[in-house]
This record gives C-alpha cells, sequence and structure tokens, in this order.
C-alpha cells in the first residue's frame, strides 16, 4: 500500500474534507495523540465549516519524537473517533488536513525562530505534558534551543517582538491547575532571569492572552491491534493512526474577542470562551471524577473489573445514576442544573464505551486522596442542605475502608484477596501504613479512626453528624452480605438525622 498523502489520496479519489494549502495559522508545541485528536481535530472542522483557512505547525517539544514520521505523510493521518452515543455503538473516520507538518528546533532551530516572523501566526498551543510548564533556570537564551518549554517560548515571542509582530492568543492544555497562569510565570521569570528589555516584557504582559484551559477527552493513541485492518480497509499506509472517544470538550479562558478570530461557534464545536473556567473544572471534577470515585470501589469488591461492564450491571448502575443524579448534581450551584444532567447523560455514555476497557484498578490508584478531591466536597453540600447524609457517597466511604483495611503490608507492596484474585491498592506509603496498622475486624474502631485522619481528609470526619455510624453500617453490610448486595440495599435510601 502507499504511504497516505495528498498525492495517494487524489489517486483513490477520497471524497472527503481536506485542506492541501493554507497559511500556517497556529504553531503547536507537542506532536502526540492526544493535540491531535483533540486541538488539530478541531482545527479541521473549523477549516470546512467556518472558512478558518488556517494550517497548524507542530513543534516537537523534546529531542525525541514524530517529526519524520509526520513529515513523511504531509501531516495527515487518520483519526476514529468511537465510543456509545445515547446506547448506540459509534466509528467515525476522518482524514486530519488541518496539519502543515512538524518542525525539530533541535535540529532546525533556525527555522523555528523565524516561524515568529509569519504575519499570519496568531495562535498558540502546547501540551507538553504536566511535567512540561517549567521553570529551568539552566536554560539560556543563547541555547539552540532553550531545554524547557517555557524557555522555548520565551525565545519565541523575543523574536516575534524584535520583529515587530503582534502577540499571540497562547492556548495551554497541559493537565495543571490554571495552565495558561503558571505558563506565563515562567515566562517572565526568563525575561527577568536573561535581562530582557523592560519593553518586551511589557509587550508580553500586554498584547498576548495566556489563556489557562480545561481540556477533556480519552484519546487512546495508536490502535496497535486493529491498525492492519484499518489499513487495509483504507487502501492506504498510515503510520500515524489515532483513535479517541466521541466526546470532546475544551474550556477556554479568554476574552469574548477570542470568538472573533477562532470561529468555534460557527463551526458548532463543543468548545466554550468563559471568563472563569472554574465552574467547568467543578462540574469535571464532581460529575465526571466523582462518578468513578464513588462507584469504583464498591463495584471492584462486587466482582467487577471494567467501567462499560459496571454500566451494563442494573445494580451498579442505578447506584451510580442515584450517585450522580440525585447526590451530586443537587450539590452544585454554579452551573444550571440542566446544563449539569446533560453533562451527566454524556459522562453515562462515556463510561459504556465498547473501544475502551478502562480497568477498576487502574481508577482505584491514590482513592484516598481523589475521595478527598471529588467526593467529600459534594457529601458537604448535599449535608449542608438537605440535613441528610447523601447514602451513595456516603457508601463510598465505607467501600474505601472495605477496600483499603482487608490487605496486607508486605516488602511495600499492600495486597489483598477479593474471592481467588489476589490485587494491589497503590497509594501513598503514609496511606497504607496506616490502614495496615490498624484492626481491621474492628469495625467501630477502624471507622473511628479513619475518619479522624484530618491529613487524608482536610477535616474530622466524625464532625459530620451521623456520618461514622452510618459508614459503620454500612460497612458491616459489606462485611456481612458482600458489596453487591450491601450496594443494592443503598439504592434510594437515604441517611436521616
Amino acid at each position: 500500500m502507499e504511504l497516505l498523502c495528498y498525492k495517494t489520496l487524489k489517486s483513490l479519489s477520497y471524497p472527503g474534507y481536506l485542506l492541501e494549502n493554507a497559511p500556517v495559522r497556529v504553531l503547536q508545541f507537542g506532536e502526540g495523540n492526544f493535540l491531535r485528536a483533540f486541538v488539530d481535530y478541531f482545527i479541521d472542522i473549523m477549516n470546512e465549516k467556518a472558512g478558518f483557512h488556517g494550517k497548524v505547525l507542530l513543534v516537537q517539544p523534546i529531542p525525541q519524537g514524530r517529526c519524520a514520521e509526520i513529515n513523511a505523510q504531509e501531516g495527515l493521518y487518520t483519526l476514529y473517533l468511537r465510543g456509545s452515543k445515547q446506547g448506540q455503538r459509534v466509528d467515525e473516520r476522518r482524514i486530519i488536513s488541518s496539519i502543515a507538518g512538524c518542525i525539530n528546533p533541535y535540529q532546525e532551530y533556525d527555522a523555528f525562530l523565524a516561524c515568529a516572523k509569519n504575519p499570519d501566526l496568531r495562535f498558540l498551543v502546547s501540551n507538553t505534558t504536566e511535567a512540561g510548564i517549567v521553570f529551568d533556570e539552566s536554560c539560556r537564551l543563547e541555547d539552540r534551543p532553550a531545554a524547557s518549554f517555557p524557555g522555548k517560548l520565551t525565545q519565541f515571542l523575543y523574536e516575534r517582538w524584535r520583529s515587530g509582530g503582534r502577540g499571540f492568543w497562547i492556548l495551554s492544555c497541559e493537565l495543571i491547575d490554571r495552565n495558561g497562569q503558571v505558563l506565563k510565570a515562567c515566562v517572565q521569570r526568563y525575561i527577568e532571569l536573561w535581562h530582557l528589555e523592560p519593553a518586551f516584557a511589557d509587550w508580553v504582559e500586554q498584547d498576548n492572552h495566556f489563556c489557562s484551559t480545561l481540556v477533556d477527552r480519552i484519546v487512546t493513541g495508536y490502535p496497535e491491534q486493529d491498525a492492519v485492518q484499518m489499513n487495509r480497509d483504507n487502501g492506504y499506509l498510515d503510520r500515524n493512526l489515532v483513535t479517541a472517544e466521541c466526546f470532546g470538550l475544551w474550556v477556554i479562558e479568554a476574552p469574548d474577542a477570542l470568538y472573533c478570530e477562532f470561529p468555534v461557534r460557527e463551526a458548532q464545536l463543543p468548545i466554550l470562551v468563559v471568563p472563569d473556567q472554574t465552574p467547568y473544572k467543578q462540574r469535571k471534577v464532581r460529575i465526571l471524577n466523582g462518578a468513578h470515585t464513588g462507584m469504583v470501589l464498591g463495584a471492584y469488591l462486587a466482582g467487577q473489573n471494567i467501567v462499560r461492564d459496571c454500566m451494563h450491571d442494573p445494580v451498579i448502575r442505578k447506584f451510580m445514576e442515584q450517585l450522580i443524579f440525585d447526590e451530586i448534581i443537587p450539590s452544585i450551584k454554579t452551573l444550571p442544573q440542566e446544563e449539569l444532567r446533560q453533562f451527566a447523560k454524556a459522562v453515562l455514555d462515556r463510561f459504556e464505551n465498547p473501544y475502551i476497557d478502562h480497568k477498576l484498578l487502574d481508577i482505584a490508584l491514590n482513592s484516598v486522596s481523589k475521595w478527598r478531591a471529588r467526593i467529600l466536597p459534594s457529601l458537604l453540600s448535599y449535608f449542608h442542605e438537605k440535613k441528610t447524609l447523601p447514602a451513595c457517597l456516603t457508601f463510598s466511604f465505607s467501600a474505601l475502608l472495605e477496600f483499603y483495611s482487608r490487605a496486607t503490608l508486605q516488602n511495600g507492596i499492600f495486597r489483598v484477596m477479593r474471592g481467588k484474585d489476589l490485587y494491589e491498592i497503590r497509594d501513598e506509603y503514609a496511606v497504607l501504613a496506616f490502614f495496615a496498622a490498624l484492626d481491621a475486624q474492628n469495625i467501630q474502631a477502624l471507622t473511628d479512626a479513619a475518619c479522624r485522619r484530618k491529613d487524608f481528609w482536610g477535616m474530622d470526619l466524625t464532625e459530620i453528624p451521623g456520618f461514622a455510624e452510618a459508614v459503620a453500617t454500612y460497612l458491616a453490610n459489606i462485611r456481612e452480605n458482600g458489596a453487591f448486595d450491601a450496594m443494592k440495599a443503598v439504592i434510594c435510601t437515604e441517611v436521616s438525622q
């Protein structure tokens, strides 16, 4: 088969949308699967439906990367969006033509800097992983290039300013809180470290928008098991195949003026430009992440291993729906309730994805800190408003105690049996050591000791009226009747005070 490129597609009379030539309007630091299945896909849609008419030039952020493979295919690749929508299997294929190519600044530093003089260039996008936005004081302006991503960005911005160009919309997609502002702070530190001109510092501050963003899409990457058949079906060889779930959401914290240059509304994309992303982050953490953490330990103890299978179990699904719609959503006041419900329905679709085997034990990693961040705020809000304890959220703490307390610590590994299966609990050593030292058989002592760990939860949970007693009751039921029957008993119940 011929390698995917524009010539190959012409020989195959490819009927889909393609944009072969357009000015580079976006510089993207990162050439990995996530950005290609997320940002570059959105830009491809904007090109087709909203006349954005712009290409993306990728910048390889580290010495090793995919520049050669991307350039060999002229930036083209096939994206598969696969999942479930309203219970129906979805498998959509699209060739993405928004990428102009990829540049490796470690080999082509002058060409990298020359991009700063492009008058059409208006957007800078990045996803250099959580470790990418760091300040490395060993970086120098004279480096070719600076080792850190913020160092490279400062070099690029400095070249732009020296050429008299206008500033950028800088859209940070790294998975850290306030990513845009953290990136801006790093750039400002380099300006100070390198003793750059005050006028440049003013230009960075006044002419550039460092936008914090919230990104949400599971990208499953290169389909190792399906690639041969996909290429055979397509009639070309694509070494840059990428797969992802159907759902996607990009929340950009920026002025409304961004809409004038970034036509996401016209393209009807799931991209929101908002003055504050906080409500949307809260929605994601409380509903999506909260549903995972609230369900996963009880479901695993009940014998399940994969999220999708949990959705097909009527008891566990009902437990999750009650947890989301009756307990979590009523506790959130920052967005309209109907908007929250629609988001939650999309979450349930995502959990049913037939193409993703999301293991419960993977979600269970560091469950103590996750319970504090994802569950406790909803539980407290619900209790303060309704003066009753939310049954499912409370039960999730009992499941956590059972999941952790049955294990033994051996050679630094925390292991426990579930029937005939041996599983490992992964968490901070202080957490594992605490549970290993407890008398797991004494339910009341176990519950009280765990609830009083302020360093785990940020508060003494026994101060929540009735909480410790309810947890102990649920825990006793789990041990007497099994997690599945205990979850079944919780459905449609409420713990009154």
